[in-house]
């Protein structure tokens, strides 16, 4: 595998496998009134973070590299004091997830120096999916720490297997014990 494609891989693997499923970890842990909950008002809560992740993961990637239209509010992502369901918050950050995931599983590895422009800037198609990655990276670990936070319990993301910590949803290795 040349270094765009296990590029693109990686990208694909650390949204699906690993901060789509930690989110949802996360959310279903928390009374509903949770999601919505911020220590001030500068603060973010779970529900503002979820918004805020579907819009930016669509404008960098669904609309910055797959050329889908550009629809984002991002001021209203983190205006919304609304509370939002659960299960349409969760759906709306995995329909998001799964659109980023179609466009990048469609980039065509030797396209990963075009350049296009999102939100102001020019970037090269590497940079867009680099940058939505580690913004989603950012924004997952504040979700997790939340989470924590609010119900004071280790979320069970990982366990040591013959003293290796492994994530919860990999599965054990052939002979492994927990």
């Amino acid at each position: 595998m040349n270094h765009g494609a296990a590029f693109l891989a990686q990208s694909r693997e650390y949204l699906t496998a690993h901060y789509l499923p930690k989110i949802r970890g996360s959310v279903d842990v928390l009374p509903e009134a949770d999601l919505w909950w911020r220590p001030h008002d500068a603060a973010n809560c779970i529900g503002n973070l979820l918004l805020h992740l579907a819009g930016n993961i669509r404008q960098w990637v669904v609309s910055g590299v797959g050329g889908a239209p550009d629809r984002r509010d991002r001021a209203a992502e983190f205006a919304r004091r609304e509370p939002i369901p659960r299960t349409e918050l969760l759906a709306l950050i995995t329909e998001a997830v799964l659109e980023a995931d179609s466009v990048i599983a469609a980039t065509d590895p030797a396209s990963l120096g075009e350049r296009r422009q999102v939100q102001g800037r020019t970037v090269t198609l590497l940079e867009a999916i680099y940058h939505a990655v580690e913004h989603f990276g950012m924004h997952t670990g504040q979700i997790v720490y939340i989470a924590k936070l609010r119900s004071g319990t280790d979320l069970g993301f990982y366990e040591v297997i013959d003293g290796i910590p492994r994530a919860a949803w990999e599965g054990r290795p052939e002979g492994g014990s927990a």
